[in-house]
């Protein structure tokens, strides 16, 4: 009975806890939902029976910062409220802008980031989700207790460890085939891509090694020059 529960934790096949939570690590019932929502802590050590995709789960943990990016072609209006137009390449520059900024102080702040990804999506649940997996667990641990007394532009930041260590389990395979008829309200995660460029500098070609700290160099080295808009606004942690 054990094996059994085993193989069918956080699958659709699971009556208990909720497979959306355990994939995503967010779920549009939210409390409301039927299901158990069972988020990690560091206090607790899993059960014998919990089996995650991922087996280095206890080592390279992940947080959430809930709703932190905002699509400016969802938000920017004019002063009579009406939607004002916003091109693509205005917003890929401004979410790289937003990317760089993020990952860089999260990693200089609290240490090495594994990887991270930001959702597309527009369900309450998703939008603007960034998460971010560390490679040591006791980062992602201060940061979480850290970044919840912090504001980043202009809104409280609110973040929470997250289930999720393997994305290929909480990515929509139907958006990066360009295929989801569901589009932005889909309860899989559409993950906004970087550009090349940036994705370059920030995870390197090789073994992953990061920009030197602050504390040997003095500064940090900006390999891109990129143009930023004049309503760009530094969002410090």
């Amino acid at each position: 009975m054990a094996e059994y529960l085993a193989s069918i934790f956080g699958t659709e096949k699971d009556k208990v806890n909720c497979s959306f939570y355990f994939k995503i690590g967010a779920c549009r019932h939210g409390d409301r939902c039927s299901r158990l929502h069972n988020k990690p802590t560091f206090s607790q050590v899993p059960p014998p029976t919990f089996k995650p995709f991922s087996q280095d789960f206890g080592h390279a943990p992940t947080i959430v910062l809930l709703n932190l990016y905002r699509n400016p072609q969802n938000t920017a209006q004019t002063a009579d409220g009406s939607h004002c137009h916003v091109s693509d390449v205005e917003v890929q520059e401004h979410y790289d802008n937003f990317f760089e900024e993020v990952f860089t102080e999260l990693q200089e702040k609290y240490g090495e980031i594994e990887e991270m990804n930001v959702c597309d999506n527009l369900g309450d649940h998703l939008v603007g989700n960034v998460y971010v997996k560390f490679r040591r667990e006791e980062d992602a641990e201060r940061a979480v207790a850290e970044l919840n007394n912090r504001w980043f532009n202009g809104q409280a930041v609110h973040a929470e460890l997250s289930p999720v260590t393997d994305f290929r389990e909480s990515c929509c395979r139907q958006y990066e085939m360009g295929e989801c008829t569901r589009g932005g309200f889909c309860n899989f995660m559409h993950l906004r891509p970087i550009s090349r460029n940036l994705r370059r500098q920030l995870y390197g070609r090789g073994p992953r090694r990061r920009s030197p700290p602050r504390s040997h160099t003095g500064h940090r080295p900006r390999e891109r020059n990129r143009r930023r808009s004049p309503d760009h606004r530094h969002g410090r942690f």
